[in-house]
């Protein structure tokens, strides 16, 4: 039952992707911002995300997903970009402590890019996946403490090496991936089925 009606949902939004491609490539955006107050970075996240006790997600609506306000439901996708944004600002908040640069405040955003006829199978051919991740940071420094360009230069170079979730996008680890499921026979033994894959 669920999944004809997820079939039912999504083939229109597929038909679309095939007659107009392009309509599947969206860009999925994540903000957090810096203060002077202490080493941390909050994320910006919708009215009802944040009066959520628990995250959930769900499908993105390029994938047939509910609408994000109604449902409260997360794009994994934006999840990963929330997760970029959190670990890259709290690390440059570090870094910059360390070097004695005086941040006011800040905003930290990443953007991705990502093709939806790759994960429908739509098209063999696009990627699964973020196709390109963009990482800024707009700081504004405290008045009367000068800072050298080379500070700044420093600050981003060490920001990018020491942040774990850009190292991790950056350098793919090992990865192992395993499905694990049990099944009641008629004759009342559990059957385990099971697949793994390193990659």
């Amino acid at each position: 039952m669920a999944a004809a009606a997820l079939r039912q949902k999504q083939a229109p939004i597929k038909d679309g992707y095939k007659s107009d491609p392009s309509s599947a490539v969206v860009t999925l955006k994540s903000s957090g911002t810096l203060d002077s107050s202490s080493i941390t970075c909050k994320i910006d996240t919708g009215k009802q995300i944040s009066e959520a006790k628990q995250k959930i997600a769900g499908l993105h609506q390029k994938a047939g997903g509910d609408d994000p306000e109604i449902s409260g439901e997360l794009c994994s996708g934006d999840m990963l970009l929330e997760a970029l944004v959190a670990c890259a600002g709290v690390t440059l908040k570090a870094v910059a402590t360390a070097l004695d640069i005086p941040i006011q405040e800040g905003t930290v955003r990443a953007e991705g890019d990502l093709d939806f006829k790759g994960t429908m199978g739509v098209d063999r051919n696009a990627p699964v996946g973020f196709t390109a991740i963009r990482l800024s940071f707009e700081l504004k420094l405290e008045d009367g403490k000068e800072v050298a360009e080379d500070k700044i230069e420093k600050l981003g170079k060490l920001t990018e090496r020491y942040c774990v979730v850009l190292q991790t996008i950056a350098k793919k680890p090992e990865l192992s991936v395993s499905v694990r499921g049990t099944q009641e026979s008629e004759q009342g033994v559990d059957k385990t089925l099971a697949w793994n894959q390193k990659s």
